[in-house]
């Protein structure tokens, strides 16, 4: 089925940070929406790419040999095997990602208090 996906809607149905919700899916990838505040932890992807997509306020994406600045309306991709670190430069930021229907938000390494495996639809 087809249906207009309105982001403003969904972003009101939760407000836990870190947590990405499954808005919709293209082919094996899934679009998610999360908030994000705050730092998150280390990690890569090993076989998959991540492209974020800022909706609302500034992520800083760091890399261990540099930083990059993803204002509204502005996107950054990931590339496997690159390890990463999301931290917001603002109190909150709105963002939605595309990437495999695989991937786990914090990667292949141990599984932390922040790793979601079951993630919601909205």
């Amino acid at each position: 089925m087809t249906h207009t996906v309105d982001l403003s809607e969904k972003f009101s149905r939760f407000s836990e940070t870190w947590t990405p919700k499954i808005v919709g899916a293209v082919n094996d990838m899934h679009v998610k929406l999360a908030r994000l505040a705050g730092e998150f932890e280390w990690h890569s992807h090993t076989e998959e790419d991540e492209l974020f997509f800022v909706v609302e306020g500034v992520l800083l994406m760091q890399f261990r040999d540099r930083t990059e600045r993803i204002e509204p309306g502005q996107f950054l991709i990931v590339p496997r095997g690159v390890e990463h670190l999301p931290v917001t430069e603002t109190d909150e930021v709105k963002v939605m990602l595309l990437e495999p229907a695989t991937t786990l938000n914090t990667g292949e390494g141990e599984a932390s208090e922040r790793t979601v495996k079951d993630l919601e639809w909205l």
